[in-house]
């Protein structure tokens, strides 16, 4: 079952108990981090992780189609929009597969911050929204749409699964445990949600922002 095919499976199970916005963020929450728990099953070296990066580059290619109206899905559609629009996968979908193409190809399981980016883009972005919305009573005085309890889910959130992944990866030797490497993704994830917090995120787009902030802040300190 490819990434995005997972979409489906997760819009009818999760349909059933809450609403379609909280429906989404976890589908932008899950099919990343799902895909990474996959990796240890492709082979080593370079060719496992061009083969890793081909399904979510193949979803590159069905987000241009989905979102140019050239295929119709409407499930991926619904689970993956806010308002139901197709074009809207020309946005934060389509950069959300573009980032995890990029994980995959240039840093792979090697790497921390190939960790540190999908993590932040996948948990700490979509905690963000969860908690914002249920908790987010206390606004940013530099952006009435985000708030405390948002941007410090965000924070922790992205910075606990990397630490989680670290370990993961670990246990297949593909990459060592450090306090320099846990605290790079301390610096990461807060970057990530200072930058997430800003209004000009939200007029980019937080899964451009996000990943930019991410792999900049971690080439530098990790």
């Amino acid at each position: 079952m490819s990434q995005y095919g997972l979409c489906t499976v997760f819009y009818n199970f999760y349909n059933i108990y809450i609403t379609q916005k909280t429906n989404r963020k976890l589908v932008h929450i899950s099919i990343g981090l799902v895909f990474m728990l996959c990796w240890p099953m492709f082979s080593s070296g370079h060719q496992g992780a061009i083969l890793a990066a081909l399904i979510p580059g193949l979803n590159i290619i069905k987000m241009l189609l989905l979102g140019l109206g050239m295929w119709r899905d409407d499930a991926t559609v619904k689970s993956m929009s806010r308002f139901g629009d197709h074009r809207e996968l020309l946005k934060g979908p389509l950069y959300y597969a573009l980032t995890i193409t990029y994980a995959c190809a240039v840093y792979w399981r090697y790497s921390p911050i190939s960790i540190g980016l999908i993590c932040n883009l996948c948990a700490g972005d979509g905690i963000a929204d969860i908690v914002g919305r249920r908790f987010g009573k206390q606004k940013l005085p530099y952006n009435k749409n985000k708030s405390f309890a948002g941007s410090i889910a965000m924070a922790i959130a992205g910075f606990l699964v990397s630490v989680g992944f670290l370990h993961y990866f670990s246990l297949f030797g593909y990459i060592q445990v450090s306090s320099k490497t846990v605290l790079g993704f301390l610096f990461m994830s807060l970057a990530a949600a200072l930058v997430e917090s800003h209004p000009l995120s939200s007029e980019l787009d937080d899964n451009l922002t996000v990943p930019l902030t991410s792999v900049l802040v971690g080439s530098l300190v990790i």
